[in-house]
């Protein structure tokens, strides 16, 4: 990706760098609902096995429950995300971001609940306590830095944080310092560490 692909402007709420991968799990957001905030998220289907297709099969409602005993925990769900990053950093679309994806479920965040009504949901491919991959990072940055020139976006957090006692992702291998380091944000942007 060029420095000027950072730039380019996002029709109807797409990321002119990503793939794109229509989910149905989406609707409106309400009316004069602003995007602040961010939601970083880490999932892999089934967990701990990554590359495969099932994330995907996932959020565009086509997973086979019975290729796995671990979907029988999931079987019916219909979530989404806005964007996925895998472990090579490859970055996937779901949902425009102007449309509000189900990515967080009951949530609040400083005093503010439905997180999906005001936030981007990314999810990272991995689990809570594996580390992440330094492309990752990168395209996390490069995409929350792309997004923020779109959307008055003003912090980070972690479904963890949104969702407290209920999720635990991205969880303690995230490192929340690199990607603040990486935009170049204040510390008030970022959860409490």
């Amino acid at each position: 990706m060029t420095p000027s692909a950072l730039n380019e402007p996002w029709t109807g709420g797409w990321c002119p760098w990503a793939r794109r991968v229509d989910s149905p799990n989406f609707g409106p957001r309400p009316p004069h609902s602003a995007v602040t905030l961010v939601v970083v998220h880490s999932i892999s289907l089934p967990p701990g096995i990554y590359g495969g297709d099932e994330i995907e099969r996932l959020f565009t409602n086509r997973l086979d429950w019975d290729a796995h005993p671990y979907f029988q925990q999931i079987r019916g769900a219909e979530v989404s995300a806005h964007f996925v990053i895998r472990r090579d950093g490859e970055l996937i679309q779901f949902v425009s971001a102007h449309d509000r994806a189900w990515h967080a479920g009951r949530s609040s965040w400083q005093g503010r609940d439905n997180c999906n009504d005001y936030s981007i949901g990314i999810e990272l491919e991995g689990l809570e306590h594996q580390p992440f991959e330094p492309a990752q990072y990168e395209t996390l940055s490069r995409l929350i830095h792309a997004a923020r020139q779109h959307y008055p976006i003003q912090q980070v957090a972690g479904h963890e944080h949104v969702a407290p006692g209920r999720k635990q992702d991205p969880g303690c291998a995230f490192e929340w310092a690199r990607l603040q380091q990486l935009l170049g944000w204040p510390a008030d942007c970022f959860p409490p560490r």
